[in-house]
């Protein structure tokens, strides 16, 4: 049983390092908030907006629509609200409950920080640089919630940087190719049932069955390379079609995961195992893939002053198919996930209110990768979801622009059913069943210069 549990602590913790979800406001455990301009039209401009240096996170080929030298920076604060509702939750073992009376709530405050700059090589070369983090979020248990075994703390961040040459193949056709070196870092931990452990063992009776607990915390990082690809086309003077496209980016994630607990029974039991060879500090990996994904979009000038424009998002999340995990060269772990590949659809409007503001605003819908209930876990507590978006920029001279932008997210309910048995890989997590309801403000501002 100890060995048993060893291997199922380091694999449920490594495996759940890849987990770290932007649940609230993007599918999977995507990040779209690179921009406040695109952010105020719910991400409809992302392929054709191309108004400034910011949207190249989006488009590769947006800089050849950026005049002269330009800088943007900006920021996002997503403040995401996910609550477990109906929960129940026992062990594989024993019918005895898990809950403790922690709160179900496991939503985190997250800045996301994003920059952008690009100048004229010649005539009809452009060189770009931004620097984006387009995966991960902050989630964070109660110690003593009921779904302790599963998730306690989730914390994955990400950086690209991107390197980017466009080419004006024509005076109507921009073609633009970038490099991607991404790097990801994650902590997160889970608790261990050291009391199940003891009953097992025949060392504790049955009443420490989720009374001595244990925690197991891992860290892990890597870096991975990709490309991305874009074209921008002015289909006539008022009308701008785009398309982009960013690849996948492997990464093997190695960290150490350690394991404590600050209850005296579960300190002797932990003890017990370190002392044969279990439990014990120790390092791992495991693979991840970050989705390729592809955005086609329309941007259109109905006047002067008004204009519209829509966006399709596709990301291919059937590549997170499965987590394999390793440790000492040996396989701990394959958990099959399932993910579908998504859509995600939004439309936007900007208003020229005079010389120095414009208005924004925009709504969209996304496609979870979720499959099932099955495949829906504390650390990823995903579903379908809406936007709508308000936003503002101010232009105080011709060369300077300050953006502000809100989003509210309704997701839809989401169920959950973690089905424990003595030899499946929950195991020594238990069951977890209930419904989670889900939702998210995200607040943005980002200033552009051009020189």
């Amino acid at each position: 049983m100890h060995n048993k549990l060893n291997k199922l602590t380091v694999a449920v913790t490594l495996g759940s390092a890849l987990l770290a979800a932007s649940q609230a406001s993007a599918s999977g455990f995507q990040v779209r908030e690179q921009s406040a301009k695109a952010l105020g039209n719910a991400m409809a401009g992302a392929a054709a907006g191309a108004e400034d240096v910011s949207y190249m996170t989006y488009n590769p080929a947006a800089i050849g629509n950026a005049e002269g030298t330009q800088l943007a920076g900006g920021i996002s604060f997503i403040d995401a609200q996910f609550e477990l509702t109906d929960a129940a939750a026992s062990p594989a073992v024993s019918p005895v409950s898990y809950d403790r009376g922690g709160s179900r709530q496991g939503g985190e405050e997250a800045w996301v920080p994003s920059f952008a700059f690009k100048t004229d090589l010649n005539e009809r070369m452009d060189f770009g640089l931004s620097v984006s983090a387009p995966y991960g979020l902050s989630t964070k248990y109660d110690k003593d919630w009921i779904g302790r075994y599963h998730a306690i703390e989730t914390e994955l961040k990400t950086i690209d940087i991107q390197p980017t040459f466009n080419y004006q193949a024509t005076d109507r056709l921009d073609l633009a190719f970038g490099l991607r070196a991404q790097y990801a870092d994650a902590t997160l931990s889970n608790a261990i049932d050291l009391g199940a452990v003891g009953v097992q063992a025949n060392q504790l009776p049955q009443t420490a069955i989720g009374n001595a607990d244990g925690m197991a915390e891992v860290t892990g990082d890597d870096w991975g390379y990709g490309y991305t690809l874009g074209a921008l086309f002015q289909a006539t003077e008022r009308t701008r079609l785009g398309i982009s496209y960013r690849s996948e980016v492997d990464l093997e994630l190695e960290g150490d995961v350690r394991y404590r607990s600050d209850n005296p029974t579960g300190q002797q039991v932990l003890a017990g195992a370190q002392a044969m060879g279990q439990l014990r500090d120790a390092g791992g990996t495991a693979d991840l893939t970050t989705p390729a994904n592809m955005n086609l979009g329309i941007y259109h000038e109905v006047s002067d002053r008004f204009a519209l424009m829509a966006n399709a998002e596709w990301t291919e999340w059937s590549s997170f198919d499965e987590l394999v995990v390793e440790s000492g060269g040996q396989e701990l772990s394959t958990t099959d996930e399932n993910w579908n590949d998504t859509w995600a659809f939004s439309v936007g409007a900007n208003y020229q209110l005079n010389r120095q503001w414009l208005l924004r605003a925009g709504l969209g819908v996304d496609e979870s990768p979720v499959p099932d209930a099955e495949h829906r876990t504390p650390r990823v507590p995903d579903a379908d979801r809406r936007w709508a978006t308000l936003g503002a920029t101010w232009m105080p001279t011709t060369d300077l622009s300050v953006t502000a932008g809100y989003m509210r997210v309704f997701g839809d309910d989401g169920d959950i059913d973690q089905n424990a048995t003595p030899t499946n890989e929950n195991a020594s997590r238990g069951d977890l069943s209930g419904t989670y309801e889900v939702d998210a403000n995200v607040f943005a501002l980002s200033v552009g210069y051009r020189f």
